[in-house]
């Protein structure tokens, strides 16, 4: 059986067979046995990870001592979910999502540091009793890489002039991209860095 360790764009950690293409941590969670116990986080720094460290350590998914790996289909479900960029492993594209930022958001290069992206985050991704902070905006506003929810509640990914449908194993055969007014998964602080042009890495499935 599968560990409760896999990230939904509605910021659901679930239980599932399939991986990703990304993992990584909000800090020691604990497990009671394959599930999680009530904690979702230890701290307000979310990192996106690669799937291999750097210096090719291997972590166990449940370590005694260290952070927990969560893994994500790909980094737009990551930032979906209010996770950024890890400044270690993804050095470039920790970079590139800080000069998005700070474009995105009128402020001078290298004026914001990483504990003030992850204390806005925080304060827009989740509510103390767990839930994602959700939020409204027009559909057509809405740069590639955000993450929408489609009538009767289903997670999609808008790229270009479609929604992808998403499932933790890739996403489904591309729909219309809606119109008006929809709700929006991916935390509102994000939504300038993907208009500043930081596009995030995205699962194969998008392009079929």
């Amino acid at each position: 059986m599968p560990l409760q360790n896999r990230v939904l764009p509605t910021g659901e950690i679930v239980r599932d067979t399939a991986r990703g293409m990304l993992t990584g941590n909000r800090g020691i969670l604990r497990f009671d046995g394959d599930r999680l116990t009530a904690s979702r986080w230890t701290h307000p720094h979310w990192i996106i990870c690669t799937l291999e460290h750097p210096r090719g350590k291997y972590q166990s998914p449940q370590p005694k001592r260290g952070w927990v790996p969560l893994f994500f289909l790909d980094e737009a479900v990551g930032l979906a979910a209010g996770h950024r960029p890890c400044h270690y492993c993804r050095r470039a594209d920790a970079a590139r999502f800080m000069a998005a930022w700070h474009k995105g958001h009128g402020r001078a290069l290298g004026s914001v540091l990483t504990p003030e992206v992850d204390k806005c985050l925080h304060a827009a991704r989740v509510t103390r009793t767990r839930q994602q902070i959700r939020h409204q905006a027009k559909a057509q506003a809405l740069p590639d890489g955000a993450f929408v929810l489609l009538a009767g509640g289903h997670p999609a990914l808008i790229f270009g002039d479609a929604a992808h449908p998403y499932t933790p194993s890739g996403y489904g055969p591309p729909i219309v991209r809606p119109t008006g007014t929809v709700t929006v998964l991916t935390p509102e602080p994000i939504l300038p860095v993907l208009s500043a042009g930081y596009l995030p890495q995205l699962h194969a499935s998008v392009q079929q």
